[in-house]
């Protein structure tokens, strides 16, 4: 893989131009189906990975109820190549694994694929994890316990290291449960109609580690060396985010070279699909530029 110098969009790209498609990548024990868009100018700047969220699909970062809100296409025009992968559980490996995961079993298919995927595809500087929710703990996990070339950094939203409430009783939760959802206003009413096309049941090997984050995330995060963000929402229900909360989650990624904690104004958990989805995924790519010039430097 390449690293690359900056270079300016082709002056006559347009979205148009940057077409979603569907690829499957080889996890080795698992196939995973996957979305993919690349930018008209080649090499891209780099590539960033996407993984969903408890009870989503790989389309959670193909929002289409408004203009602009997809960070498939936006990554694009911006540079990227963009690959929202369906977890493990989900899409085209749910038949053959029914009950799904635990999270440490995704991070190794999930290294198998980022492999075929770098073997098939020009990653351009190196590969940033973009996740959110359940995803966030996949892409951790995945930082800290498979090698993974040319990762770039991680960049989570909707993910903390301290429940909002008891752990007890959230292996119950539903792929609509209303703490994801609220407020509603938050999000374009079309949102909810192309959301039965983006959402899937919750495998029962997530129920545990969903349980179990808690305890899990210490181990996780002092094996993480790489720059890593995390973006709470501002009606973010699932997470402690106060200023105490997250001095003390930044304190547990000591050996990352960067830790950055940003908020999202007028969002709820799903930030990807409300009406602030493109200002989200804009500083979510100045991130990743952030991350290919520190890989540039080194």
């Amino acid at each position: 893989m390449t690293v690359i110098n900056p270079t300016p969009l082709h002056p006559h790209s347009t979205v148009d131009d940057l077409q979603v498609r569907s690829i499957d990548l080889d996890g080795g024990d698992a196939t995973l189906s996957a979305l993919i868009t690349t930018p008209v100018q080649q090499p891209p700047r780099g590539t960033i990975v996407a993984l969903h969220g408890a009870g989503m699909r790989a389309g959670y970062f193909h929002g289409r109820a408004l203009p602009g809100m997809s960070m498939l296409e936006l990554g694009a025009a911006l540079g990227f190549s963009v690959v929202a992968i369906d977890r493990p559980g989900y899409g085209a490996s749910a038949a053959a694994l029914p009950e799904g995961r635990p999270v440490i079993d995704q991070a190794a298919t999930l290294a198998n694929a980022l492999r075929d995927l770098a073997g098939r595809f020009d990653t351009g500087a190196g590969v940033l994890l973009h996740a959110h929710s359940f995803g966030g703990k996949l892409a951790l996990a995945t930082a800290a316990y498979q090698r993974v070339p040319d990762l770039l950094g991680i960049d989570v939203s909707g993910c903390g290291h301290r429940y909002a409430h008891p752990a007890d009783g959230l292996e119950n939760i539903g792929a609509t449960w209303t703490k994801s959802w609220l407020p509603l206003q938050l999000y374009p009413p079309e949102t909810f109609h192309q959301a039965r096309s983006i959402t899937a049941p919750i495998p029962a090997a997530e129920r545990f580690d969903i349980v179990s984050w808690e305890s899990m995330f210490p181990a996780i995060a002092e094996r993480i060396r790489v720059p890593v963000r995390f973006t709470f929402a501002e009606h973010e229900r699932w997470w402690h985010h106060d200023d105490r909360t997250l001095a003390n989650l930044c304190s547990r990624l000591r050996h990352s070279p960067r830790v950055v904690i940003d908020r999202q104004l007028d969002a709820g958990h799903n930030t990807s699909l409300g009406y602030t989805a493109r200002t989200f995924h804009l500083r979510s790519l100045a991130f990743a530029e952030e991350c290919v010039a520190l890989r540039q430097r080194r």
